[in-house]
């Protein structure tokens, strides 16, 4: 049978983003074994529809590349986007071009599915764009703003390389935090005097520097890596 992801988008009981969260749902729905999820191509439309209601960015990023679902029995319950990132990103390797690197800029998962299932879901990605792409590397970002330091990418080995830059996000009034490329990507601008110019109130949110890690598919480009390898940063359990 012919998996059509297009069919397959109720996720039942959600969450607004799982890459830290594990938990594990009960209800009319058994718990789906790890071994049971596959990793398979979906189309934009359908990605964009489920990262605009489930994701915790409520947002689709701009300069994606791939899409990629998470099917348990042809009913999806993952996706993940990779895609261009920052424009000199590909700069932290030496020697590398920008196409040699690819950014993991989304990964959402549905709360049926069962602890470690983002490690499974990682893995099988990461396994494939070895095989099936020239990309060297793969770089992600951990967002401390949603309390997150990376968990799944520690357990799944990525490299820490410390924090990035701070940039704003933009909000148009509607309360949703805007990436400054998808902003450009949508507008062509990011300007706040040209939003001004044609009586839009867009407002700068403020936002921490975000965790940095990369993941080598071409294992003889790690000594390639310029910034410093550092230690796994832990969320503040004091709080």
């Amino acid at each position: 049978m012919t998996t059509d992801p297009e069919r397959t988008t109720s996720a039942g009981s959600v969450e607004a983003a799982r890459s830290e969260n594990h938990q594990i749902r009960g209800g009319a729905n058994p718990t789906p074994a790890l071994h049971s999820i596959r990793i398979v191509p979906i189309q934009y439309a359908v990605t964009k529809r489920i990262l605009i209601e489930h994701h915790y960015l409520h947002s689709m990023p701009a300069g994606t590349q791939i899409n990629l679902g998470a099917l348990v029995e042809n009913r999806l319950l993952g996706v993940l986007t990779l895609g261009v990132g920052p424009t000199h990103a590909y700069r932290l390797v030496d020697g590398a071009a920008p196409n040699d690197c690819v950014t993991l800029t989304r990964l959402w998962l549905s709360d049926e599915l069962p602890k470690n299932s983002e490690s499974r879901v990682l893995g099988i990605a990461l396994r494939s764009l070895r095989k099936a792409t020239s990309f060297k590397f793969v770089l992600t970002y951990a967002d401390p703003n949603a309390e997150h330091v990376g968990t799944i990418y520690q357990a799944t080995n990525w490299i820490y390389i410390g924090e990035s830059q701070a940039m704003p996000l933009l909000d148009f009034g509607d309360g949703i935090g805007r990436h400054t490329r998808s902003v450009a990507h949508d507008y062509g601008t990011h300007s706040l005097k040209h939003f001004e110019k044609h009586g839009m109130t867009v407002k700068k949110i403020p936002q921490a520097a975000k965790h940095r890690y990369v993941y080598f598919l071409n294992k003889s480009w790690r000594s390639r890596l310029n910034p410093e390898q550092l230690p796994y940063p832990k969320k503040d359990i004091s709080q």
